[in-house]
């Protein structure tokens, strides 16, 4: 006779925990999620729009900036426009592992982004554009980490890497800016 019971040496329910588990269309979402998957979806859409309106600018910056001079700064430009492209697409991929949808709706884009796109034509213009954008998405995954709390560590987590290289991003047009 099969025992439904069975703790482990730190106190967890083998049983119960496996049962849990049985649930298979919920994919990587278990019964022990904790936080308000809609909200936090909505969340990471939000998140994913600033960061694709960040690709757009940063990939334009790089294309428009002229001068044997720039080049270094167009290099960046390139940089960060990749990096802000892995961003949306692991933004992208942990929206479907909690089962939602992301929002790639190119005609809501920019009011869902919290940074601003930007046509600058001149690069110091252009280098502060960017510096703005990178302390907004700071401040906004920094408040996106305080609400998500311990009830979801696997987006907190996620959301900590992405703003680590955002804050690097603020620190490179800085720099620029000073030169």
């Amino acid at each position: 006779m099969e025992q439904t019971k069975t703790p482990l040496a730190h106190g967890f329910d083998i049983g119960a925990i496996r049962k849990a588990a049985a649930n298979l269309d919920e994919g990587a979402v278990t019964d022990g999620y904790q936080a308000d998957r809609d909200a936090v979806v909505q969340m990471l859409n939000d998140a994913l729009a600033t960061e694709l309106v960040c690709v757009l600018r940063y990939k334009r910056h790089y294309y428009t900036v002229s001068g044997l001079s720039n080049g270094p700064i167009k290099a960046e430009f390139l940089e960060h426009a990749q990096q802000e492209q892995e961003h949306a697409d692991a933004l992208a991929e942990r929206i479907v592992q909690l089962n939602g949808s992301p929002n790639f709706n190119p005609a809501t884009l920019v009011a869902r982004s919290h940074a601003e796109y930007d046509e600058s034509d001149d690069v110091q213009a252009m280098i502060r554009a960017n510096l703005i954008a990178e302390r907004v998405a700071i401040e906004s995954y920094r408040q996106m980490i305080a609400a998500i709390g311990d009830k979801d560590p696997t987006t907190k987590h996620l959301l900590i890497g992405i703003m680590a290289v955002e804050e690097e991003h603020a620190d490179d047009m800085r720099d620029l800016l000073a030169k």
